[in-house]
């Protein structure tokens, strides 16, 4: 579809050396995007950058540069490079996160805790801060917010990454609403789960903090190998691309909703509160015992 096409499009991707950022870092160069991406590791940026560019066509640019998305002078040092380097700027992926301290709430390291925070939900905040005065004077953009189990349902043993998620993802619905007159659409990805280095890490802290029944969940999802990270990549580049104008306010799976033909119902999707997080009250599951039912 040429409305999938990311052609001359400039794109920001946090956390864009390895995994599911590295994945829709690719997936949108090959949709011939114009793309920047940023971590904390510079011989990881840097590799990935090179294996990056060997996909590009003529006049297509890949930059990048270490940062981290929790301080702001990196965020405007990213954005104001990116805006002096490529030829528009329409699309930010704030994808850059970190799992936090694992195990019981009470035990966790503090000091962890409130990085993570700093990080998974301070980080996505202040890159929209930099890149939404440009996207108004434009008046068009695209923002996408990386989303987790944690942020839909509860995460037992990872408090600070499921809160961050969940703040980050309420956040991204608040700032659709205060863009939409501007054609500033923002939205969440939730990609399944996956067996990237975070999965690694989680298994690492063992059954003493993980649990055995949860150790064992992770365990087996990376021998079987997950969801594929080209289902969030793929979902990514259609949130990016003109095909998906006008969605927005959207938490949206990669695995289990039907999202290849959302611009279909662009209408009736506006007007309800499909894909959006809400309270669940006794009526919606058939209880009468409140005034609401």
């Amino acid at each position: 579809m040429s409305e999938l096409s990311l052609a001359g499009r400039g794109a920001i991707i946090t956390g864009g050396s390895v995994g599911l950022g590295y994945a829709i870092a690719e997936a949108y160069v090959r949709h011939g995007a114009n793309v920047m991406i940023c971590a904390r590791t510079a011989t990881e940026v840097t590799a990935a950058r090179n294996r990056l560019a060997r996909l590009t066509k003529p006049r297509q640019v890949v930059a990048a540069m270490p940062a981290d998305v929790s301080t702001e002078a990196d965020i405007d040092k990213i954005v104001s490079t990116a805006l002096a380097t490529f030829p528009g700027l329409e699309i930010l992926v704030n994808n850059a996160a970190i799992v936090g301290p694992i195990g019981p709430a009470e035990d966790a390291d503090w000091q962890k805790w409130r990085h993570t925070t700093e990080v998974n939900l301070f980080g996505s905040v202040l890159m929209c801060r930099a890149v939404v005065p440009h996207f108004r004077r434009q008046k068009y953009g695209k923002i996408l917010q990386l989303s987790a189990g944690g942020a839909t349902a509860p995460d037992p043993r990872f408090s600070a990454y499921a809160a961050s998620k969940a703040a980050a993802v309420a956040f991204a619905a608040t700032l659709a609403e205060e863009l939409r007159d501007d054609s500033i659409d923002v939205n969440s990805i939730a990609p399944g789960g996956l067996t990237t280095r975070m999965n690694d890490e989680k298994l690492a802290a063992g059954t003493e903090k993980l649990g055995d029944v949860l150790y064992q969940q992770l365990r087996k999802r990376k021998k079987e190998g997950g969801t594929p990270l080209a289902f969030g990549a793929e979902l990514a580049v259609f949130l990016g691309a003109a095909a998906s104008d006008g969605i927005t306010g959207r938490i949206i799976s990669a695995v289990w909703d039907e999202w290849r033909t959302l611009a279909d119902h662009r209408d009736k999707l506006s007007d309800s509160d499909v894909y959006t997080l809400r309270r669940v009250v006794p009526r919606d599951r058939g209880f009468s015992w409140s005034a609401d039912s």
